[in-house]
């Protein structure tokens, strides 16, 4: 086996992150599961990142006939986005995609026409590239607590609704851990202190519902895992503590969203106070960051969380 590429990192137990290159380095992670020499990935970036997959599949010495499935966690495009193009390259696989989302994989125009809406036609061009579906033929449906066997290692798919209808997390019993696409928040290397990683909640359009969402995130939690293996980014453990973290932002983020729901220039309102929200919890937990540093990593998310803050609120509002 020759040298993993700089971009990837062995996690033990036949687990590799590989950093797809989205954005900025330690941002977006798509994940090889590897096992008695069969394979399967989660998530896969977006076309662009789809050379390194196949890098790191092939540093370990694997056929691309090896892998078995390709596991997008949710259709969105940084986990989903490269999925077409990856399979034209694995002649065996399967792609195994949550219901609600597998109609996207097949014939991706509505999703690519969603997105576009959100970031524009130039962004959905430059970030992710010409999106390609993927042969309905090789497409399997998930279902809740459905397991899949990874040459006799078991993956078990469970619904995780709350970041996006079309959810699902990756349960791996060998190292006790999930792959969790967004459904347990975003940990970005940069805001790591002593007191440990820093977990946010991500409540991106168009699909956030925080009830749906606190119920995903304590069924996880319920299985008592020992480590989760984020696309944004990385593997975190303590997870007990990052849960209650995690469930307490999303109630503070209830709170804002609702004070705010009537606010004058509402959107403009809403990232003010995740800003500040954001900045103030930096600053609790010990970050180097200057502000401006912080708000560099974190002005997306605050843009993309205020806009799904107010689809909730709006669909909140008209039920």
């Amino acid at each position: 086996m020759a040298a993993l590429p700089s971009f990837a990192q062995d996690l033990g137990d036949g687990i590799v992150a590989i950093d797809t290159g989205f954005h900025r380095p330690l941002f977006d992670a798509a994940y090889l599961v590897v096992e008695n020499g069969r394979a399967a990935f989660v998530d896969s970036g977006t076309n662009f990142g789809v050379p390194r997959l196949l890098a790191a599949l092939e540093a370990l010495g694997l056929a691309r006939d090896a892998v078995d499935y390709v596991i997008p966690t949710h259709v969105h495009l940084d986990h989903a986005g490269g999925v077409g193009l990856l399979m034209r390259s694995l002649p065996r696989a399967k792609a195994i995609v949550h219901p609600r989302g597998a109609r996207h994989m097949i014939d991706p125009s509505a999703l690519v026409a969603g997105a576009t809406a959100v970031y524009g036609e130039a962004e959905i061009a430059r970030s992710y590239g010409s999106i390609v579906g993927v042969d309905a033929a090789r497409v399997r449906e998930s279902c809740d607590g459905m397991t899949i066997e990874l040459a006799g290692r078991p993956l078990q798919l469970i619904d995780t609704p709350g970041h996006a209808r079309h959810h699902h997390c990756v349960w791996d019993a060998r190292t006790k851990g999930f792959f969790t696409g967004d459904t347990f928040g975003l940990s970005y290397r940069e805001f790591d202190t002593a007191q440990g990683p820093w977990l946010l909640p991500t409540t991106t359009p168009v699909q956030f519902e925080p009830d749906r969402l606190r119920e995903s995130v304590q069924r996880l939690l319920s299985y008592r895992p020992e480590c989760m293996y984020l696309t944004h980014y990385g593997r975190v453990r303590d997870v007990q503590r990052l849960g209650a973290s995690l469930l307490e932002q999303l109630d503070r983020l209830v709170a804002i969203g609702r004070a705010l729901k009537s606010a004058p220039d509402r959107h403009a309102a809403l990232e003010r106070a995740l800003r500040d929200e954001y900045l103030a919890i930096a600053a609790a937990r010990g970050c180097r960051l200057g502000e401006d540093e912080t708000m560099q990593l974190l002005g997306m998310d605050v843009t993309l969380n205020a806009q799904g803050i107010a689809v909730w609120l709006d669909r909140e509002a008209a039920a």
